[in-house]
């Protein structure tokens, strides 16, 4: 598996590299980057809704979508976000275990 740890903490760069990474290569992937104040908010998700605009203005916060759904989370410098990007070997089912149980056994150490 190839190790990549951005060089960047700009949000749209490491989100835009996740998509590259997924649509260039073809050998198994994990990603760790930093990101400097974000709202990171799922594909489907409306932004107004979700987020106080004038608070973000006001503070600097980026706001970036993802290529997933889900809730919006919030990342700063005290957050290591990681991502686990992999070919499918034609069975559908997403073995979470398989990539969360070494993070959690080094946390738990």
């Amino acid at each position: 598996m190839l190790t990549i740890k951005s060089p960047s903490n700009f949000p749209p760069f490491n989100i835009a590299s996740e998509e590259h990474l997924i649509k260039n290569f073809d050998e198994n992937i994990f990603l760790l980057y930093i990101n400097d104040p974000t709202i990171i908010v799922g594909k489907h998700q409306n932004t107004l809704a979700e987020i106080n605009t004038e608070y973000v203005q006001e503070n600097g916060i980026h706001v970036v979508r993802r290529l997933s759904g889900g809730g919006a989370v919030f990342h700063d410098h005290g957050n290591l976000n990681f991502c686990f990007i992999t070919n499918q070997d034609g069975d559908n089912k997403v073995d979470f275990r398989k990539y969360t149980q070494p993070i959690i056994d080094v946390l738990q150490s």
